[in-house]
């Protein structure tokens, strides 16, 4: 286990409205008001787009993903942590529930996925440590490093 820790700093509440593409919104606005770290809660609907879904064999390095494509209207409750990349911009890692007609699939939003008609999300902002994403070697994903 790696860890640090911060405290929190300014909460934003943000309504995404129809066809904001996530997760890229979310950063791009955590880059346009310098959020550096945080916690991201979602609930809202999401239209379409793909959803990674496990890896295809849980032995294999670096994986390879499964997508899975959103088609119409899902229900939408997930949660992430955004912290810097390499590039030293704001990466959000956000995972959901996304459910429909008694259906639901869970995954990593990471490809991106639209908006249908609103989401909701708090943000809340870390102040006072250093969280990085570093891409690992063996798994070719970005991990997040904690630091302070």
């Amino acid at each position: 286990m790696k860890w640090c820790q911060g405290q929190v700093g300014r909460i934003f509440i943000i309504r995404l409205e129809d066809g904001d593409v996530l997760p890229q919104c979310l950063e791009r606005f955590a880059e346009e008001n310098g959020v550096f770290a945080g916690h991201v809660v979602l609930v809202g609907g999401v239209g379409e787009g793909d959803v990674v879904v496990g890896p295809r064999r849980s032995d294999q390095r670096p994986p390879e993903p499964m997508l899975l494509p959103i088609d119409g209207a899902h229900e939408a409750a997930g949660v992430g942590v955004i912290a810097l990349g390499e590039d030293g911009k704001p990466h959000l890692h956000i995972h959901a529930a996304l459910g429909r007609s008694g259906k639901t699939t869970t995954g990593c939003l990471r490809p991106g996925v639209s908006t249908w008609l609103v989401g909701e999300v708090i943000l809340y902002e870390i102040i006072g440590t250093k969280a990085t994403r570093i891409t690992d070697a063996k798994s070719g994903f970005p991990l997040l490093e904690p630091g302070i």
